[in-house]
């Protein structure tokens, strides 16, 4: 070859490679172009803004304006009970029995009961999942990589003519950075669809909580109740005892046929069989208390309770419309569960348009680990990534007819919600009126039957009347008792429904579970919602 000739390049890929490098290059200045002027035109968020609704323009509950105030019976828990506007539900609302034993089980039941156990943990699992996942779309991650690697390679694999193997260690060390760039708002509806879950979770466990209370006010009420009827039955039965006691003495004297006994025979049996129907409910219901309490019926001793352990609350809140969607749990969780569906067919709108992902990457890469830290080992890189969705078959339009169908449903949900919310109000309304009549009227019969139980023993203390006559008086006594001890817990139970129905405990009587590692409230709520309720539970 002469000196200055030029050596003609044989063709192969190292022949190519300048090429291939300009077309790289330039690919690379486009995307970063490209990336650059989405920056500039400034980052939208796609999908629909979710709002909440408007509370219902209606003033009250019922067709009919409830009344201010019920009757009232002279007897015990026949207090009457005030509506009033400055009323408020409240905390602690069943402390207004009170009943110190009724608030020790309360507090036993909202430490062991293990369904709000679950509802808590469901609460901090969907914090702290919604807190990973923004963190991760929010955050750019940084990782650390460290590795050596020994190889062999052959400069065949270039292109290089006389192969030559090589030998060699590489010792690699960088750190890797990683951010993708939220343009259309994706990432942004994915976190407010993780945060509206954790609300929902929120108000599931406030819902689970004021369930448990209600559920043991309304048990212990029960018992009581129980109780009340067991001891009028016992007295029933005691007075057709004697009754039948007579009849078999008249008939051993001629006085009285067989048929004759058989009628007040019947009638003791079938008082008898009350009883052990009153006495196996009462087990059912201590039973039950035992499990609200997070116990099993052999491992803890309940309090007995009776109906004059308990007080009738007075002064009840009035049903607002306005306040009742802001203030039950189960609305409020409904709520959550469309905001969830709202920012989901956000996420899936994003999921058509361009993704946008920063990597950046600094380190050294040196044969040997001491020349690790020199100069002409040091390596980084940057780049910038862009994927357009271009052709999936019919699979994005699906999606999104999808997600507006779950958001259709949600709506749907709600409104269902709200309309049975409002029918329990307004049940439970026109429950507390009824009940209050209904003890006015079993008290009249009550003291008519013992104003004639009084003159029959007068009577027969005279010898006016025969001691059959009295024990018939007592026996109408005794079941005219069990009909007060019944409408005397039908007022107690209703209220701690009504209490239930308004939506339990008002929002600063309960707070947010905290992280058993971190010991802070858990997840998004706690720098997000301006919602009361949830606002309580921060």
């Amino acid at each position: 070859m002469k000196q200055g000739q030029r050596v003609r390049q044989a063709p192969g890929i190292h022949g190519d490679l300048p090429i291939a490098m300009r077309v790289g290059r330039g690919l690379y200045q486009a995307t970063v172009v490209y990336g650059l002027m989405l920056l500039l035109t400034g980052c939208t968020t796609v999908g629909p803004d979710f709002s909440s609704p408007r509370p219902p323009a209606e003033s009250q509950v019922t067709p009919e304006a409830s009344v201010p105030r019920t009757v009232s019976a002279p007897v015990a828990l026949g207090e009457s009970q005030e509506f009033s506007a400055t009323a408020h539900a409240g905390e602690e609302w069943w402390k207004a029995y009170r009943s110190t034993a009724l608030n020790q089980v309360v507090a036993q039941g909202l430490a062991q009961n293990p369904t709000v156990a679950a509802a808590q943990a469901s609460l901090i699992q969907a914090g702290e999942y919604a807190a990973a996942v923004r963190d991760n779309l929010t955050v750019p991650t940084v990782d650390a990589q460290l590795g050596q690697t020994r190889e062999r390679l052959s400069t065949a694999a270039f292109g290089l003519p006389g192969g030559q193997a090589y030998t060699f260690s590489l010792t690699n060390a960088s750190v890797n950075v990683a951010y993708p760039l939220d343009v259309f708002g994706g990432n942004r509806r994915q976190i407010e669809a993780l945060e509206a879950q954790h609300e929902m979770q929120a108000h599931l466990w406030q819902a689970a909580r004021e369930t448990l209370i209600a559920n043991i006010v309304t048990t212990v009420v029960r018992e009581a109740t129980l109780r009340d009827q067991r001891d009028a039955t016992d007295a029933v039965i005691q007075a057709q005892t004697e009754i039948l006691a007579l009849a078999r003495q008249r008939q051993s004297l001629g006085a009285l046929s067989s048929n004759d006994v058989q009628e007040p025979a019947a009638d003791l049996a079938l008082s008898r069989a009350t009883r052990l129907s009153l006495e196996q409910q009462l087990d059912q219901t201590r039973h039950q208390l035992a499990a609200y309490l997070g116990q099993t019926p052999a491992e803890f001793p309940l309090p007995e309770f009776h109906l004059a352990d308990l007080h009738l609350p007075q002064q009840l809140p009035r049903a607002v419309p306005s306040e009742l969607v802001h203030r039950r749990p189960d609305i409020r969780a409904s709520e959550a569960q469309w905001h969830q569906a709202s920012a989901n067919l956000g996420v899936t709108i994003a999921g058509a348009y361009p993704a946008v992902n920063l990597t950046g990457s600094m380190g050294a890469m040196a044969l040997t680990p001491g020349t690790l830290f020199n100069a002409a080992s040091s390596v980084w890189s940057l780049g910038a990534g862009v994927v357009q969705p271009l052709f999936h078959g019919g699979a994005l339009a699906a999606e999104k007819r999808g997600a507006e169908a779950a958001l259709q449903a949600a709506a749907a949900q709600y409104r269902k919600t709200v309309v049975e919310a409002f029918r329990s109000v307004a049940d439970v309304l026109r429950a507390l009126d009824h009940d209050a009549s209904t003890l006015v009227v079993e008290q009249e019969a009550a003291d008519a039957h013992q104003q004639s139980l009084d003159l029959a023993d007068h009577q027969y203390a005279v010898g006016g009347v025969s001691y059959l006559t009295v024990l018939n008086a007592r026996v109408q006594s005794g079941l005219a008792h069990q009909g007060v001890a019944q409408a005397q817990g039908g007022r107690l139970a209703d209220t701690a429904a009504f209490y239930l129905a308004l939506g339990g405990e008002s929002p600063s009587g309960s707070s947010v579970p905290e992280s058993s590692e971190t010991g802070t409230p858990s997840g998004p709520l706690s720098t997000r919602s301006s919602d009361p309720a949830v606002s309580a539970l921060r």
